[in-house]
């Protein structure tokens, strides 16, 4: 269901049209789902508010919670789902350097941890 349709093999397409046909709750999941993923491909975050109200028509529980989760904090995640800017660098650097400290975990201290960070971010570029 998370792997867009044009991804799956023809075995494993028929497979998944035999299911959502056996499971209309499933299939309306998976509508949904794919109405979420057209709006992170397409950045089309002035739909969300729409796809929001169609979720919480369905009688999905799990999905009325990520819903619900999207509206606590509903600037951030317009802003995410609308414009081209993120974080993902920024994130990925953070977890980086979070390996590299579990790596390092009482053997040693700041200075071999910055040193580390900083060769392994030049020996990246």
């Amino acid at each position: 269901m998370m792997r867009h349709p044009e991804h799956l093999a023809d075995a494993e397409r028929q497979q998944f049209v035999a299911l959502l046909a056996h499971c209309p709750e499933l299939k309306a999941l998976h509508e949904h789902v794919r109405g979420f993923a057209e709006i992170l491909q397409t950045r089309s975050g002035q739909h969300l508010k729409d796809w929001i109200i169609a979720v919480r028509t369905a009688d999905l529980p799990r999905l009325h919670a990520f819903a619900t989760g999207l509206e606590k904090d509903w600037d951030a995640v317009l802003q995410g789902l609308s414009t081209r800017w993120n974080s993902g660098p920024v994130e990925g650097r953070v977890n980086h350097i979070k390996m590299v400290k579990r790596q390092m975990f009482g053997r040693a201290k700041l200075p071999l941890l910055r040193k580390r960070v900083l060769l392994t971010a030049a020996a990246n570029w």
